[in-house]
C-alpha cells in the first residue's frame, strides 16, 4: 500500500488530489456535536495542502437516498469546520459531479481545499451494480489527478468512492487509514497478552461474527449493554422487557460453550440498573430506577446499565491487561443515571497500563460526551463498523482497492 509520504516525495504541486474522507458526523439541527472524525482527516488534507496539492474532499453523511441533494444530510457544516481547523477558507461545492463541483474545483489554485456535496446524493455511490457505480467512479475521476484514500470509517464498504475510484487513479494511503490499519495490526497479528475485549451495543446479532472471531485470540471477553440480556437469557434468566435477541440465543449458548472449553474467560454483568420507563434523553429529567442482581431482572422492567458490582468486576479484569479494545458503550450512556457503567469501563481503560483500544462509533462518541481526554487512549478509531470487520478477518474493499 503506497503512503502518503510516497506521494508527497513524488510531488503534489499543482495536482487535484481526491481525498475520499469520512466526515459522517453527527449533526443535531445542522450543527456538528462531535467533530472527531473531522479532526482525524485533517492532517492529510493540511499536509497536501501545503505541498501546494489542490485538494478536493468528499465524504458520505448520512443514509440520503440517492435521489439528489436533501439538505438535512448537506456536507456544508462539516467544510465549514474544516475551514476552521484547517484556518483557511474551504470552497464548497453543492453537488457531487454537477456543474458546482466542476466549477469549484476548476477554480482552486495550489494549496487550496474544496470539499463537495454528500456523495450518496448520486445514487451511483452506493450501487450494488458494477456499472452503474462505475459510471458513477469516472464522473468523479475527471475531477482530479491523484486519488488519496483515508476514509476509514467506509472501508468495508464497496462503493464508488472506496472502492472503484481507486482504479481510475494513481492512489495512495492517507495517515490516518495507515495509523488505523497499524493499530488493528496490534489487535490481532502483534497482540501483548493478556488481551481483554469489551464488547457493548445494543444487538448481540451486530457482534456475532467478532466474537466468533475473537474466541480464538482473546484472553477475556466482557459483554455489556443491550447485547448482554441475549446472553443472560441464554443462562436461563430473566430478563424482563430488556433488549433480547430471541432468534439469536441458541448461537449464544454455543459461543459460551466454546469460551468455556477454550479457557477464554467470558465476563457476564451481575447486577444491572432497571427501570419500567426508557430514560428522557432529551430533556434529561431524573430516572426512576433500583439495581438487582443479574438473575433477579423483574419482568416488567428493563436493564439500562451495567450495575456498581460489574463495574468493579469490569474493571479488575483489565487491571493487568496489556492490550485492550472496546467496542459498544455498556449502558444507555446518554442519560446522566444510566452513564456509569460505560464511565467506569472508560476509566478502568485510563487507569490500565495497556494498549487501549475505542472501537469507534458510539464508543468513541461516548468518550467525547463523558469528557473524557481522548488523548489519553492509545487510539480511538474512527471507523466501528470497519474495526469489527477488520478484526472478523474479513478484507475491506477501500483497504483491497488502495493495496492494488
Amino acid at each position: 500500500m503506497k503512503t502518503i509520504d510516497e506521494l508527497l516525495a513524488e510531488g503534489v504541486k499543482g495536482k487535484r488530489v481526491f481525498v475520499r474522507a469520512d466526515l459522517n458526523v453527527p449533526l443535531a439541527e445542522g450543527t456538528i456535536t462531535d467533530d472527531g472524525r473531522i479532526r482525524a482527516v485533517q492532517p492529510t488534507i493540511a499536509k497536501l495542502a501545503a505541498a501546494g496539492a489542490r485538494v478536493i474532499v468528499a465524504s458520505h453523511l448520512g443514509r440520503p437516498k440517492g435521489t439528489g441533494v436533501e439538505p438535512a444530510f448537506s456536507l456544508a457544516p462539516a467544510a465549514t469546520r474544516l475551514g476552521e481547523l484547517l484556518g483557511a477558507d474551504v470552497a464548497f461545492a453543492g453537488d457531487t459531479v454537477g456543474a458546482s463541483a466542476k466549477a469549484t474545483v476548476a477554480a482552486l489554485t495550489d494549496g487550496q481545499v474544496a470539499v463537495i456535496e454528500n456523495l450518496r446524493f448520486n445514487a451511483g455511490e452506493t450501487s450494488k451494480d458494477d456499472a452503474e457505480r462505475g459510471a458513477f467512479a469516472d464522473q468523479l475521476a475527471e475531477l482530479a489527478d491523484v486519488y488519496v484514500g483515508d476514509g476509514f470509517g467506509a472501508v468495508h464498504r464497496k462503493h464508488a468512492s472506496v472502492f472503484d475510484l481507486p482504479a481510475r487513479l494513481p492512489h495512495a494511503a492517507g495517515y490516518l487509514i495507515a495509523t488505523e490499519v497499524g493499530v488493528l495490526k496490534k489487535l490481532t497479528a502483534e497482540v501483548e497478552r493478556p488481551y481483554v475485549v469489551v464488547l457493548g451495543g445494543a444487538k448481540v446479532s451486530d457482534k456475532l461474527a467478532v466474537i466468533d472471531e475473537l474466541l480464538g485470540k482473546a484472553d477475556r471477553i466482557l459483554i455489556g449493554g443491550g447485547m448482554a440480556y441475549t446472553f443472560l437469557y441464554a443462562k436461563g434468566y430473566e430478563v424482563g422487557i430488556s433488549l433480547l435477541q430471541k432468534d439469536q440465543v441458541e448461537k449464544v449458548k454455543e459461543y459460551m460453550e466454546r469460551a468455556e472449553k477454550t479457557g477464554v474467560e467470558l465476563v457476564l454483568p451481575v447486577d444491572v440498573l432497571v427501570s419500567s420507563d426508557f430514560p428522557d434523553l432529551k430533556g434529561k429529567t431524573p430516572a426512576v430506577f433500583e439495581t438487582v442482581d443479574a438473575d433477579a431482572i423483574p419482568k416488567d422492567k428493563e436493564g439500562l446499565d451495567i450495575g456498581p458490582r460489574t463495574r468493579e468486576l469490569y474493571a479488575s479484569k483489565i487491571t493487568d491487561a496489556k492490550t485492550v479494545f472496546w467496542n459498544g458503550p455498556v449502558g444507555v450512556f446518554e442519560h446522566p443515571d444510566y452513564a456509569g457503567g460505560t464511565t467506569a469501563i472508560a476509566q478502568a481503560l485510563l487507569d490500565s497500563s495497556a494498549f487501549t483500544v475505542v472501537g469507534g462509533g458510539d464508543s468513541a462518541a461516548a468518550v467525547r460526551i463523558l469528557g473524557f481526554d481522548e488523548n489519553a487512549f492509545g487510539h480511538i478509531s474512527t471507523g466501528g463498523g470497519a474495526s469489527l470487520e477488520y478484526l472478523e478477518g474479513k478484507t475491506l474493499p477501500g483497504l483491497a482497492a488502495l493495496e492494488g
